[in-house]
């Protein structure tokens, strides 16, 4: 078993819908693991003293460049606990995520940390139904059912524990 530092945090996704019905993710990667990246959505932890839209928020301008209201989230639309393994931590993240609709833009990556330099390789408006066939790797696998709860205003999904996000498996 690999020991690794575990680091627990809230943190708020952000659902980027296009007015043409694509899904802005970024390519995230391990920098540990050679050649192996995935898709995520924008998002980050929860700092002192914000709450969840206040997160959004900046997370999405610092990730994206795009700026929003906290009006313009909508949700949450789900909610989990989710444990990631990486090569160098372990992260028990409790997230939520928001739904947000906007005209596709390009994304400004000048507001990235410096973690997010090192690990994010690159953004793309991926259309929906892409979303279903292709072979990478897109975390949350539940990104198409949350995008109908934020179009139609049901219940958030309650998602609980999930382990199988991970790019070294957590063995706790």
């Amino acid at each position: 078993m690999i020991e690794r530092p575990r680091k627990t945090r809230s943190a708020v996704r952000l659902i980027v819908l296009s007015d043409d019905d694509r899904v802005l993710l970024l390519q995230d990667s391990d920098p540990g693991i050679a050649e192996v990246t995935w898709w995520v959505t924008p998002g980050g932890g929860i700092d002192p003293g914000e709450n969840e839209l206040q997160t959004g928020v900046r997370e999405l301008a610092e990730e994206t460049g795009w700026q929003a209201a906290e009006s313009d989230l909508i949700g949450p639309v789900a909610r989990r606990r989710v444990v990631h393994g990486y090569s160098d931590e372990i992260l028990d993240q409790y997230e939520a995520f928001y739904l947000i609709r906007t005209p596709a833009f390009t994304v400004d990556i000048a507001g990235h940390t410096p973690e997010e330099q090192l690990t994010l390789q690159g953004n793309r408006w991926w259309p929906r139904a892409e979303l279903e066939t292709t072979k990478a790797w897109i975390w949350p696998a539940e990104l198409q059912q949350m995008i109908s709860i934020g179009q139609t205003g049901g219940q958030p999904l309650e998602l609980g524990l999930v382990t199988r996000e991970s790019t070294v498996p957590v063995d706790d």
